[in-house]
């Protein structure tokens, strides 16, 4: 398997996974959806894991990779605010708690970088 392909099923996976968590465990995904989006949480949490599996779905395949890939940067910069909001909410939390969830807003930007030099290197 050459780097762009094992890039590409690292991060499919990764978006196909997180997908699938909205809808085994939607709870903790409803908890981060941000106040002022209209309609309920859960339903959020369901287009988000959809989102996920599309996005993860088109980077697997090598015809829509590069596409794909630009979308899940798209995607990982969407859900920023989620990520903001969570650590905020998670402050009366225990440290190690804390911590993992303020980590996961800098994350935002080497998963978009990683996007992003895996779109432009199988874009046709």
């Amino acid at each position: 398997m050459s780097r762009p392909d094992t890039s590409a099923t690292l991060l499919a996976g990764l978006l196909l996974g997180a997908g699938a968590l909205h809808f085994a465990r939607p709870a903790p995904f409803d908890a981060i959806v941000p106040r002022n989006l209209p309609g309920s949480p859960r339903t959020w949490t369901r287009l988000s894991g959809v989102a996920e599996c599309a996005v993860g779905a088109a980077v697997a395949l090598p015809a829509t990779r590069s596409r794909g890939a630009l979308a899940a940067a798209g995607l990982f910069l969407a859900v920023l605010p989620a990520n903001i909001r969570m650590a905020r909410d998670w402050d009366d939390r225990p440290t190690p708690y804390r911590a993992a969830a303020w980590a996961r807003v800098p994350l935002q930007a080497p998963l978009i970088g990683w996007a992003l030099r895996l779109s432009a290197r199988t874009g046709r």
